[in-house]
């Protein structure tokens, strides 16, 4: 089965004073995967850029474009638009994979091998620590010998139990430990924490930024724009599964309706837009996404 979005996602700066030059990097090209191709895919830049590159692709794989504006401006819009076509990942049959701690250990071998590059994932970043209080959260779901994906999805599913989504508690620059005790925030703050506690056992996890479909309430009508960017995570599950994803905030394994954009080791790699601009000290951002199924 597979199913076919077209995805629009609408980036505005607005700037009190003007700006006369910005430099920046766009993270908002579907990744082309097993599962997940993508066909077609545009970005357009108001104003005009004065150079542009072609995409190319970061550390991660990833693609980026970088683009320079030069000139006074009051705005900058950038609109991406994409067709995706998702083919069902069936979830493997968590009881029959391999140990966690068999895992852990493969990734600390001294010699290369497909899990030693994943380890890779495996050590602290900007944004998401090795903590001890992770570690003891996680270590419940992951008793020695315990199949990986049976930790996988019971962490998943106490982390959505035990933390509640809430837009007011946190911004993107919350620390990851802030909101893993105030046990509130949102998808962002979600994949972070499951990725430390994943980490704090010595398993490698990633950070994975895409989107999700929103289903709108029965009897209330879809909005156009209302959608948003979503977070979650993805764990190295050994050579014979690769990587997982998990998505903690909706406690689920994704199948058909995620969306990936890009992964690196936090928000802090794969963040839809980054750079710098010269002129007004402060601006306003809207962020507008549109994720629709053509073919459900």
């Amino acid at each position: 089965m597979a199913t076919t979005y077209q995805i629009s996602h609408r980036t505005l700066y607005s700037y009190p004073s003007p700006v006369t030059v910005a430099h920046y990097m766009a993270r908002l090209m579907p990744r082309q995967l097993p599962t997940q191709s993508c066909p077609w895919h545009e970005i357009h830049i108001r104003p005009e850029p004065a150079c542009r590159a072609p995409t190319r692709q970061d550390a991660f794989g990833n693609p980026i474009v970088y683009f320079e504006i030069e000139g006074t401006h009051h705005q900058l819009e950038v609109v991406a638009r994409s067709f995706v076509r998702i083919h069902d990942r069936p979830t493997p049959e968590p009881r029959l994979s391999p140990p966690w701690d068999s895992i852990a250990a493969a990734c600390r071998h001294d010699q290369w091998s497909p899990a030693t590059a994943a380890a890779e994932f495996l050590w602290p970043s900007p944004l998401v620590p090795i903590h001890p209080e992770l570690a003891d959260f996680a270590a419940p779901s992951f008793p020695a010998g315990r199949p990986i994906l049976e930790g996988v999805a019971d962490l998943n599913a106490r982390i959505f139990r035990s933390f509640q989504f809430d837009p007011e508690a946190t911004s993107a620059a919350t620390p990851v430990m802030d909101a893993f005790h105030q046990r509130r925030g949102v998808c962002q703050d979600m994949a972070h924490i499951m990725t430390g506690c994943l980490r704090s056992l010595g398993l490698p996890a990633r950070y994975v930024s895409g989107y999700l479909e929103t289903i709108p309430p029965p009897g209330q009508p879809r909005l156009i724009g209302a959608d948003a960017s979503h977070a979650w995570t993805s764990v190295w599950c050994g050579e014979s599964l690769g990587w997982i994803d998990a998505d903690p905030t909706n406690d689920l394994l994704p199948r058909n309706r995620h969306i990936t954009i890009g992964w690196g080791r936090d928000f802090s790699d794969v963040s839809p837009l980054t750079g710098v601009s010269i002129g007004s000290p402060h601006q306003a951002l809207t962020v507008s996404v549109d994720v629709m199924a053509l073919d459900d």
